[in-house]
């Protein structure tokens, strides 16, 4: 990722700054995917089983997983916890709803007997993945599969990798369940996406795939992107804090530990106008980072990715914040309308203290599956959108296509395009006793 300090006409001053950028060995990890991916389209199921043994350990009779099982976690996870699931699956549903209802179908005549338009048509099939990793994820299957749904997806299927021998951790299978899923695998990683893209005798394919995931995922997605549709690519998540003096250090070192208790390559960081904030919130940081319970995943992000940036004046943090285009945006200020009308390249934005990225990343009902490593520059995230088509259409009558003729005729020929200029020309004879 830049560091936003590279920009020669950006006066920073580092209270603490990342550290270098290792280089990136994609080689090896794409060359990993690479095999995986061509034994499974070449071989199915079988190399599913394989690389599931292998990797995860995991070879059951079925990878799908069934009624009983499924009724086995909903009594796990208990009232008290169904209740916290359904309350973040009402909140992206409805705010999913709300997001399609801006979206309309389009029929206007430019010129008579000349009628264009687009149809707004949901993808017919998706595979959603839900990643174990460090911590086993809720919120991520609501983000995928109640979007989804919301979208008009005629068959939603979703894969997580097992937890142990028990298979899917129980709370995340009852998100899959009630937020809709038609067919849950408990299959993980690079097989997976594999599998939902090629399918296998017992996972029909997919036309898209959603999710995160580890790198492994996140390349095997980048590999199959042609042959299936994606979300999008993330990598590590991140946060940026723009503050200014008024800002409270305990909130800011409190959000920037959020973030990077993702894992340790999770970039976190605050920009500031104000020098003593920014002393404020390292020694808060210090203090709240030593009685965390996730302290190591947390502590080495901060370590290898924390910084700590002070700048000149409200335009350098909107000039940083651009620059850096976060996944995650936390605006701490006395005005965050001021910077929510000139900041542009984030995933998602927090306006205010009393606005949190765990939010979003949780229950708020934003989606959380956001663009990193600077895609913000050119892309949102996941929405209800992703998950539909906008196709054009066009009906003319024939005196719209006498008067449409004449022009795509002289511009085919222009090109050197015969056929396509004969195409009208036919039309133009035709129709020209009208």
């Amino acid at each position: 990722m830049a560091t936003p300090a590279s920009g020669a006409s950006l006066d920073v001053t580092w209270a603490k700054r990342p550290q270098p950028a290792a280089p990136e060995d994609r080689q090896a990890v794409e060359e990993t995917v690479r095999a995986i991916l061509d034994a499974i389209r070449s071989r199915g199921e079988e190399a599913v089983r394989e690389y599931s043994r292998k990797l995860d350990g995991w070879d059951p009779a079925h990878f799908r997983v069934g009624r009983e099982e499924i009724d086995r976690a909903y009594a796990a996870v208990g009232r008290e916890g169904l209740a916290e699931i359904e309350f973040t699956r009402a909140q992206v549903q409805s705010f999913a709803e709300a997001q399609l209802a801006t979206l309309r179908p389009l029929e206007v005549e430019l010129t008579p007997g000349v009628t264009l338009g687009h149809d707004l048509v949901p993808v017919s099939s998706v595979g959603c993945y839900v990643p174990g990793g460090h911590y086993p994820l809720i919120a991520s299957v609501h983000m995928q599969v109640t979007t989804a749904k919301v979208a008009g997806v005629s068959r939603v299927i979703v894969c997580a990798p097992p937890r142990g021998q028990d298979g899917i951790w129980p709370a995340t299978l009852v998100a899959m369940d009630a937020c809709g899923a038609d067919e849950i695998y408990c299959l993980g990683g690079a097989q997976a996406l594999a599998a939902m893209a090629f399918g296998t005798s017992e996972i029909a394919l997919v036309d898209m795939i959603t999710g995160p995931g580890n790198p492994f995922v996140a390349e095997a997605k980048r590999q199959l992107f042609g042959e299936v549709g994606i979300d999008l690519l993330a990598g590590p998540t991140e946060i940026l804090i723009i503050a200014d003096s008024t800002a409270d250090p305990d909130v800011a070192a409190c959000d920037l530990l959020g973030q990077a208790e993702h894992g340790p390559t999770s970039p976190a960081h605050l920009v500031t106008t104000s020098a003593r904030l920014a002393d404020s919130v390292l020694e808060s940081l210090t203090t709240q980072l030593d009685q965390l319970p996730t302290r190591e995943i947390a502590g080495q992000a901060w370590e290898r990715m924390g910084a700590v940036a002070v700048v000149k004046s409200p335009e350098d943090l909107i000039r940083y914040s651009n620059e850096f285009a976060p996944e995650h945006l936390e605006v701490i200020t006395e005005d965050p309308e001021w910077y929510h009308r000139r900041v542009v390249n984030y995933g998602s934005l927090f306006l205010g203290e009393e606005t949190t990225v765990a939010y979003g990343d949780k229950a708020v009902g934003t989606n959380h599956t956001l663009p990193t490593g600077r895609a913000a520059r050119y892309t949102g995230g996941l929405w209800v959108g992703k998950f539909i088509k906008v196709v054009t259409f066009q009906r003319l009558t024939r005196e719209g296509s006498r008067t449409i003729a004449a022009h795509a005729s002289r511009i085919s020929t222009m090109e050197g395009m015969a056929a396509h200029a004969e195409t009208c020309d036919l039309r133009t004879r035709r129709y020209s006793q009208l």
